[in-house]
């Protein structure tokens, strides 16, 4: 779990909560359904609108990556890779026939078929990198749902604060309802530009970086299978490929 990303938000939530204690106001003031519903639902509403429901629901699953971020196992790949090559020297390109057979990760396992199959390097570098950039191009669609929901939400809490100025003009001959009227026009005019600075914004430049991680993760697998269809010494392959995480 990214315990980073917890205490992020809990330390976001609690400033506000406790500046506003600090002068003199009410938590329960910062609590309204109405408002709630307008700055949400407004913004889940002009997201779904603007986007593909396969992108919307990828960037939904992607968003569990906030506290659990998929594990690149980034120094375990480089010793599998040097194993490898050490393997094709020994007995060729066929004896790694039985390690792609138990390779769990499907990118890598593509690349080790490559090899078996005795693909020429440009080859092999072409269509791996086809893939790695098709799949960073549905990721950041995906991450880009919720830079969308920081740029709506702040404008839906303006409506939310619009309207219910509107309620309060409605009934400034009945003072009972003017607080409530007030309330939801500042309290959404909060929730809009807070869940931008504080969720969606963050959410979507932390889903950028894992993103760029798992590209560069898969570019590394590249150069080594590359390096290994090349025939080239094992150790070269091990500092080459070790420049990735330095």
């Amino acid at each position: 779990m990214d315990v980073l990303s917890l205490f992020g938000l809990l330390l976001g939530i609690a400033a506000i909560l406790v500046g506003q204690y600090l002068e003199g106001g009410s938590l329960g003031t910062l609590l309204n359904g109405p408002a709630v519903l307008i700055v949400l639902g407004g913004t889940f509403g002009a997201v779904m609108l603007q986007s593909p429901l396969r992108t919307f629901l990828r960037g939904m699953r992607m968003s569990a990556w906030i506290f659990f971020p998929p594990r690149l196992q980034t120094e375990s790949a480089i010793e599998k890779l040097v194993s490898w090559s050490n393997i094709a020297r020994k007995e060729g390109l066929l004896g790694l026939e039985n390690v792609e057979e138990h390779e769990v990760d499907p990118f890598t396992r593509k690349g080790l078929q490559l090899l078996v199959d005795g693909s020429e390097p440009d080859n092999i570098r072409n269509i791996m990198e086809v893939e790695i950039t098709t799949k960073e191009h549905h990721d950041l669609s995906a991450a880009r749902i919720f830079e969308s929901m920081g740029g709506y939400s702040p404008t839906i809490g303006i409506i939310g604060a619009v309207l219910g100025l509107i309620q309060v003009m409605g009934n400034l001959s009945d003072p009972s309802k003017l607080g409530s009227g007030i309330a939801v026009a500042f309290v959404a005019t909060i929730y809009g530009v807070g869940v931008a600075n504080l969720i969606f914004l963050p959410i979507a430049n932390k889903l950028k970086n894992i993103i760029h991680l798992q590209v560069r993760h898969r570019e590394m697998v590249v150069e080594g299978v590359i390096s290994i269809a090349e025939g080239e010494n094992p150790r070269n392959i091990e500092t080459k490929l070790l420049g990735f995480i330095r």
